[in-house]
């Protein structure tokens, strides 16, 4: 999943950043509204955390933007204020969903999951395919009963070739979406992780390599 966090509080963002990539997600911060708008044209987010007292452009103005651009991100947006009028008035410009602050972190996990699942066609909370078990909530994989134990970016790239139910993912939109914009693009990352995965999930491989398009479960 890959997830832009808008909070101008920097202390903030990047703790939420932090607890979100150890949850294997992809993760981008900026720290102003002008910011947001020129990432989410730039990249495909499938949600975006933003604040709604933002400097520079309005989270209100954001969350505009990104509805208007007719994109499948979702948005959950954040605010100090805990008033019902507040939380409607978010809702009515297009937030997929409201959290106040503060919150529990372990909440805006729940709720950043359950937004991602709506960027996409629905699919089972539970993935399986080819005698793997990936639970993303717990962060479990099994592989014929036996439990896997993999780095959040392994997770993070078996996870999009679960959900990509044996359609080829190509080594781009990996990139895209199990590391953030600070990657070097003409990295080996994504082959050398695939390589990694292989060798944990084990015999017979599932994991196929399609010559100049990508990779399939």
């Amino acid at each position: 999943m890959r997830v832009l966090v808008v909070e101008d509080e920097q202390l903030l963002a990047d703790a939420v950043a932090t607890g979100l990539r150890r949850q294997a997600m992809a993760v981008d911060v900026v720290y102003d509204g002008a910011a947001a708008t020129e990432r989410v044209d730039l990249n495909d987010y499938d949600v975006v955390i933003l604040d709604r007292d933002l400097p520079l452009v309005h989270g209100d103005d954001v969350c505009r933007h990104i509805v208007d651009s007719g994109r499948a991100t979702r948005v959950l947006m954040l605010t100090a204020s805990g008033d019902v009028s507040d939380r409607v008035e978010g809702l009515e410009i297009g937030a997929d969903d409201y959290l106040p602050k503060p919150f529990a972190f372990s909440e805006l996990i729940a709720r950043v999951r359950a937004l991602g699942r709506r960027a996409t066609a629905a699919l089972p909370p539970v993935l399986e395919r080819s005698g793997i078990r990936l639970d993303p909530n717990r962060r479990e994989v099994f592989r014929d009963g036996r439990q896997v134990n993999l780095a959040p970016k392994e997770f993070a790239v078996l996870e999009v070739l679960m959900r990509s139910e044996g359609t080829v993912v190509s080594a781009e939109q990996l990139l895209e979406k199990a590391w953030d914009e600070n990657t070097d693009p003409f990295t080996n990352v994504v082959r050398v992780t695939v390589m990694t995965l292989r060798r944990k999930l084990g015999d017979p491989p599932v994991i196929t390599t399609v010559p100049g398009a990508g990779y399939r479960v």
